[in-house]
């Protein structure tokens, strides 16, 4: 295992053994040919961007084009720029310091304050997982008819799905990723087509407007557009995924592996930034527009997205993007999981019994709310789930900003000071989001 490359002692404990042992350096990378290189590091920014295109974000993005028209398409951007900065932040500090983000936390922190992390950063993970769970359901419904509730339980199968995946390797799991990222954005392209949004008023949204921080309702989705796009797992996620490529241990093989892992992320995310932004673009242009502003839920979506487009397979077209949405989350939850579990407490769990474990905790409180509350109540547990996520990142964020910005803790690869200054600033924005937030729902 390569030892960090800070000076001795800017790390308080030494690292123990990687939670993704089976996975760590087991794919080559070409010691020559920039696009030979860019296609073996090309895989952990998919995975990651992933987390930014699941169903809740498909919540926040049709509440918010429902809602507010193409008004919070600048939320979605901006959004989708911080998540850019900040996963470049944590893969810098993967590849230059040989630790994931949490072993990195149980590194630098007291063994209370790393517990607590640890627990927060669960409890992220459970809030995203509760939202794949409900958008799974909910295309398992509008595919086949089936009970929401139901659905809801069958989800807990995806773990033996998620298992025999990761027997055949990890460019499998990638390559499938790949696949079904592609499945979405040619679903979306499909439905833009038939929606025709008013390019003049699309190009009006890219720029922010006061009123979103006026207006309490806007506001509210706003921040959960950011808790759904940025998400806290994906912070500790990339910092471990990037050490799957068997780069260069030295100085120059370290930045060669920034740069190239930073490209794969930017592409990635730029292409989870077009599915985000179609969503709310085709919210816009289909119920907006339409007067149908108060849409409650994704199946209501569904339903009326077909006989307001004028194409029949509308509706089954955004159910299949749904699901395969919902599956790809699945995948990383599983990974995330076990890195913040190993990497804060060492604590090593099989990972079907920790996808089992999360997968319920998150199962029986969407089951509760479903069966006394009705399938209605789907739209607003999902938005929720994503400020929970949103008020849960400062907490992983603030950690990473302070790492990469230690040379004593990151070498010759500290973060240059424009990057610290710029992230310092997506911090300092979030967190008073947060705070904004926080006070308009107190009564």
């Amino acid at each position: 295992m390569p030892e960090p490359v800070g000076r001795s002692g800017a790390w308080r404990h030494p690292r123990g053994a990687t939670p993704l042992t089976d996975l760590h350096r087991s794919i080559a990378v070409p010691a020559q040919g920039v696009l030979r290189k860019l296609i073996a590091f090309s895989g952990p920014g998919f995975l990651i961007s992933v987390g930014y295109m699941d169903p809740g974000n498909w919540a926040t993005d049709l509440g918010g084009g429902a809602g507010y028209g193409y008004m919070l398409l600048s939320v979605v951007v901006l959004s989708s720029l911080m998540a850019m900065l900040l996963q470049a932040l944590s893969l810098r500090l993967g590849i230059a310091t040989g630790l994931d983000l949490a072993q990195a936390c149980r590194a630098a922190y007291p063994l209370p304050a790393a517990v607590a992390l640890w627990l927060l950063a669960e409890i992220g993970i459970i809030a995203c997982d509760l939202a794949e769970i409900v958008g799974a359901a909910i295309a398992l419904q509008l595919l086949f008819g089936l009970k929401l509730l139901w659905g809801v339980l069958l989800t807990a199968l995806d773990t033996l799905v998620i298992l025999s995946l990761q027997r055949f390797g990890f460019r499998l799991v990638e390559a499938i990723v790949i696949v079904l990222i592609a499945l979405i954005i040619l679903c979306f392209g499909y439905e833009l087509i038939a929606a025709r949004p008013d390019a003049a008023a699309l190009a009006a949204g890219l720029l922010p407007r006061p009123a979103i921080w006026r207006d309490p309702g806007a506001l509210f989705i706003a921040v959960g557009i950011v808790g759904a796009t940025v998400m806290p797992h994906n912070l500790y996620l990339h910092s471990a995924l990037v050490q799957t490529r068997r780069y260069a241990l030295d100085d120059a093989g370290r930045r060669d592996a920034i740069r190239y892992a930073t490209a794969d992320s930017c592409l990635a995310l730029t292409l989870a930034l077009l599915v985000n932004a179609a969503i709310l673009a085709l919210a816009a242009a289909v119920f907006h527009t339409s007067g149908h502003e108060e849409i409650a839920s994704i199946q209501e979506a569904a339903v009326l997205i077909a006989p307001l487009l004028g194409a029949p397979l509308a509706a089954i077209v955004f159910a299949a993007a749904l699901l395969a949405s919902g599956q790809n989350s699945t995948l990383t939850g599983t990974l995330a999981g076990q890195i913040v579990m190993a990497g804060f407490v060492d604590l090593k769990l099989a990972p079907w019994l920790r996808r089992l474990v999360t997968r319920l905790l998150a199962i029986l409180p969407a089951a509760a709310i479903i069966a006394t509350a009705g399938e209605a109540a789907t739209e607003n547990l999902l938005i929720a789930s994503q400020v929970v996520l949103s008020m849960q990142l400062p907490f992983a964020m603030v950690p990473l900003v302070l790492f990469t910005a230690d040379r004593r803790k990151m070498g010759g690869f500290v973060s240059p000071v424009w990057l610290t200054a710029l992230a310092a600033a997506v911090s300092a924005v979030i967190i008073v989001l947060n705070v904004k937030l926080l006070v308009d729902l107190v009564p």
